[in-house]
């Protein structure tokens, strides 16, 4: 017999950035972002034993389309830049938001 195995969802914490920029330098003084040497590039490190971070961006809510995926009402757009964070992570409870329903979770 097999074990079968039943992934729950991880509710939190999720952060909501005034903007992109607001969450990258919020990233980059966190040491989240690395600089390749060859390039200069600053390439973010979402995933690592330490932590996982899953950006967002911008959320947009309902909007309606026709069958050939012409709008017929623009989905609203919420305010900031999001980005749902676990593990070791700075203070950022003042970005901090709790939604009632997450637009994406992550499963463990």
């Amino acid at each position: 017999m097999t074990e079968e195995i039943i992934e729950t969802p991880v509710l939190g914490p999720y952060f909501r950035f005034t903007n992109e920029a607001a969450w990258i330098a919020e990233a980059e003084a966190a040491g989240f972002f690395v600089t390749e040497p060859e390039t200069g590039a600053k390439t973010l490190q979402a995933y690592t034993s330490d932590h996982a971070i899953d950006v967002i961006g911008i959320i947009s809510e309902g909007g309606k389309w026709d069958d050939n995926g012409n709008e017929i009402e623009a989905p609203t757009m919420l305010s900031g830049w999001h980005v749902n964070a676990l593990g070791s992570l700075p203070d950022w409870k003042e970005f901090e938001v709790f939604p009632n329903l997450p637009y994406r979770i992550f499963f463990s």
